[in-house]
């Protein structure tokens, strides 16, 4: 894993220290002597990870993080703040000022390796899901990152796995300003639960005395339904083995007993909005796909997906010497109604016709607006004959039922063209199966318009 980290410091043994370490990971480490050093660094270059100072002259690293995560430009960039502090409410304080985590000085080898590669993979994610949606910020989704006052938009869902019932009830009780907690004491019930039901975070507690709990986040981290769901592992005060195993396991955050209730809502609600933030950034990567691909008037497939599935479809006949049709329908004069009611009511007999086209077609068959007045139908394992019936109804359905306009009582009397190509025969690619249907539609049009030719090829 190669990645950029960022040590910030005043003093330079510590500074060099760090590095040492890092770059015998290979990492490339930038360093920085003061917090505002840190701040044109970032501006300037990419960071994918920041190891912090807290008590630095200047400017501290509460206020460096504060700043980091209230720019747009920075806030996705983990920030892990390595200090002496080891008071509850210092990293309490840290962790509502957007830390993602804390290491203590000195600094454990395996836990600083360990926790850099934990938080790396965590912004991969997010890295590549932004990438692919670069329009994310306008829909406002940064803020998700930012842990604010440290009260949530809305309750969290959590999941908790306890051993002990005493326990489960202190977790509840301190969580519930925040979160709804469903408590199970048996963990593989609970990898089921997590599965069927939509949780935000999964706090697995490891006092379980005849069961390992890193089986339980493993399982976690393989289910493609919990693979991104955050885990949280609460463990004993010196156990460093667990924890290392548990964040190259995937796990994303860890609280040592005993628990202080500040610090466990500030991690849950830092794993809850992370969650949140992830979840509509995939969703809108997934609208911008489907915006990608679908003609937005009609709902239909667009030329760009027509253009690579048919691909795939012509492919698969051929190696399946199954045959495929294709159907090119046209709508007749369609000019005329534009120019006589409007491009409104154009709008409407596209929205019609491709209604009726959904409807006509089987679920295993591709239709796409080609564009203007133009669809395609594209049908694997089909004949000419077969095609040929399909548009025939097709055409029947639109001469003989007219387009009801919404403004007004007037109704339209429209008739459509088809052309019909089939993969047998001497078509050798997708292009010219195209080419052929495309020309049979010419001669339907030729001849008089509403009919179906099918190429002779």
């Amino acid at each position: 894993m190669t990645a950029r980290i960022l040590v910030v410091d005043d003093i330079p043994a510590n500074v060099k220290l760090l590095e040492a370490r890092l770059l015998a990971e290979y990492f490339e480490v930038l360093t920085a002597e003061d917090g505002f050093k840190a701040l044109a660094v970032c501006a300037q270059a990419q960071v994918d990870l920041i190891l912090l100072d807290i008590m630095m002259p200047g400017m501290d690293g509460f206020e460096v993080c504060e700043r980091l995560k209230s720019d747009p430009r920075t806030a996705h960039i983990p920030v892990v703040m390595v200090t002496a502090l080891d008071q509850p409410a210092d990293r309490v304080r840290g962790l509502k000022a957007g830390a993602d985590d804390f290491l203590t000085k000195p600094v454990n080898d395996l836990q600083l390796i360990s926790r850099v590669k934990s938080l790396l993979r965590l912004k991969t994610l997010s890295d590549e899901l932004s990438m692919r949606n670069e329009t994310a910020r306008n829909f406002g989704i940064d803020d998700l990152l930012r842990t604010g006052d440290g009260r949530a938009e809305e309750a969290g869902h959590v999941l908790l796995v306890d051993g002990r019932g005493n326990s489960q009830e202190r977790i509840i009780r301190t969580l519930k300003p925040i979160a709804e907690v469903v408590a199970m004491s048996d963990p593989q019930a609970a990898l089921f639960e997590a599965a069927e039901r939509s949780f935000e975070l999964v706090i697995v507690n490891a006092n379980f005395e005849d069961y390992d709990p890193l089986r339980l986040c493993s399982q976690l981290r393989s289910l493609e339904r919990t693979r991104f769901l955050p885990v949280l592992l609460v463990t004993e005060q010196g156990d460093d083995d667990m924890i290392v195993r548990a964040l190259d396991l995937g796990v994303n955050d860890y609280i040592i007993r005993p628990i202080d209730p500040n610090e466990l809502v500030a991690r849950c609600l830092t794993q809850i909005r992370r969650k949140r933030y992830n979840d509509r950034l995939r969703a809108s990567v997934q609208q911008t796909i489907e915006l990608a691909v679908t003609d937005p008037l009609t709902g239909l497939n667009n030329r760009r997906y027509l253009d690579n599935h048919l691909r795939i479809l012509f492919d698969r006949s051929v190696a399946r010497r199954r045959p495929l049709s294709v159907v090119i329908a046209d709508i007749d004069r369609f000019k005329l109604v534009n120019d006589t009611h409007g491009h409104d009511a154009g709008d409407e007999v596209l929205r019609e016709f491709a209604s009726r086209v959904r409807s006509a077609v089987r679920g295993a068959d591709l239709a796409c607006r080609y564009g203007g007045e133009e669809f395609v139908v594209v049908m694997p394992d089909t004949s000419a004959e077969i095609a040929a019936a399909v548009a025939e109804r097709l055409r029947a359905a639109v001469e003989n039922t007219p387009v009801r306009l919404r403004d007004g009582n007037v109704s339209l009397n429209i008739t459509a063209s088809f052309g019909i190509a089939s993969s047998f025969g001497a078509v050798e690619s997708p292009e010219q199966l195209m080419k052929q249907a495309d020309l049979a539609l010419y001669e339907a049009k030729r001849a008089g318009r509403n009919r179906v030719v099918a190429s002779a090829a």
